[in-house]
């Protein structure tokens, strides 16, 4: 007899983020000492008739609130049919950005690998079992974290002494003339001198710029200290392609664009359109590991490379079971703060500035399914009452 889901559970929690504040406009984390921020996640689990439970712990409301439309559809299904699940409920999503697909495909991968008693990476075929990993920062600050572009050079080097051989600038905030784009450009140069020939460096505005003249100037300063690459530097949201293939036409540093751009179909559209050099793929945003994994083989089949979006078991398993990635993003780290990864982890598993080891690596998970151990007594003691239960 088929495996068979008997019961589907969404449990939001909240936790502490110490030190951390946002900047102006309320939207980038930034360093703030003394002060806090609450983040709220989920935790899902899928309960089988074989006793086994597939679980993922991530998302956010609006990707909760997706699963809400189709959770019922799973129950009394076979969860070992990952690519059939997928393509119906990505039907049933169709009005919507499908970002509900990403936890629940990532806890039935969870479910398949305990299910065979294997890792996950094996299921998929495995590549590799230590991935590089990157530094990348949070965004600049005036709380004399990250506050100047010496400071991140300083923080460079920390990176580089613990074991980084990448570092990558998310810079500062702000729009309606508060943006100092000289300082931006300065923290460029600030890093490219001081580890530019000793670390691949990268920089991500995060849609800040407002301007082409704005993401020229910055990007010719990537260009004068040889970048690995520019990501994401338009207010568009990252999904021009238009704009973006004109901004490649005019620099030398590689672009890598596709974190925002939802759906298997329009990320192909930005590689055949010439718009990116790079591509993202990220297991919770893009239909879990299943459409993680169909992104990979995608720009494998361009001759490109795909970047995995944030740390994570998920990212890891993935990146381990592709040739063409080059970093894991250890995101997002500072020098005076902790990363945003929930403590919900009861091994070892962590994602903080200190996990790489002294080559810069990061080890995937080698226990069945996702290979980690949910800390659930700190999930339901953090529970914030929305509990919901499909069965």
């Amino acid at each position: 007899m088929a495996p068979e889901i008997t019961k589907i559970e969404s449990t939001e929690f909240a936790y502490e983020i110490p030190d951390m504040g946002t900047d102006q406009h309320g939207f980038n984390l930034v360093y703030e000492p003394g002060n806090s921020v609450e983040r709220k996640l989920f935790a899902i689990e899928v309960h089988t008739d074989e006793g086994i439970t597939g679980e993922y712990v991530g998302g956010n409301s609006p990707g909760a609130a997706q699963i809400n439309t189709f959770a019922d559809y799973l129950v009394g299904k076979n969860p070992l049919e990952r690519e059939k699940h997928w393509s119906e409920i990505k039907r049933a999503l169709r009005k919507y950005d499908r970002m509900g697909i990403g936890p629940i495909d990532i806890a039935l991968w969870d479910f398949a690998g305990k299910y065979y008693d294997a890792p996950i990476h094996e299921l998929l075929g495995t590549y590799r079992e230590r991935i590089p990993a990157y530094a990348s920062t949070y965004h600049g600050d005036e709380n004399g974290g990250l506050e100047t572009p010496e400071d991140f050079a300083d923080f460079a080097e920390e990176c580089r002494d613990i074991g980084y051989d990448a570092f990558k600038i998310h810079g500062w905030g702000g729009s309606d003339g508060s943006r100092d784009l000289d300082r931006e450009v300065a923290a460029v140069h600030a890093v490219g001198e001081r580890v530019g020939d000793e670390m691949d460096l990268m920089h991500d505005p995060a849609c800040e710029l407002e301007t082409l003249a704005d993401a020229l100037k910055l990007g010719r300063a990537l260009d004068e200290e040889g970048f690995f690459w520019y990501e994401d530097p338009y207010r568009d949201g990252g999904i021009s392609q238009h704009a973006h293939r004109k901004l490649r036409q005019q620099l030398d540093t590689p672009i890598l664009q596709t974190e925002h751009v939802r759906g298997l179909e329009p990320f192909t559209d930005f590689i055949d359109a010439e718009s990116t050099d790079f591509v993202r793929a990220d297991p919770e945003y893009d239909g879990g590991i299943t459409g993680a994994i169909k992104r990979a083989r995608v720009a494998e089949g361009h001759g490109l490379d795909v970047e995995f979006h944030a740390p994570g078991p998920a990212q890891r398993h993935c990146i381990a079971a592709v040739r063409n990635s080059n970093y894991y993003e250890m995101a997002l780290v500072h020098p005076d703060a902790p990363n945003t990864t929930p403590p919900v982890y009861a091994g070892d598993y962590e994602d903080q500035l200190e996990t790489v080891d002294d080559e810069g690596t990061v080890p995937v998970p080698d226990g069945p399914g996702l290979g980690v151990d949910y800390d659930w007594d700190f999930i339901e003691a953090n529970a914030t009452g929305s509990v919901h239960t499909y069965e």
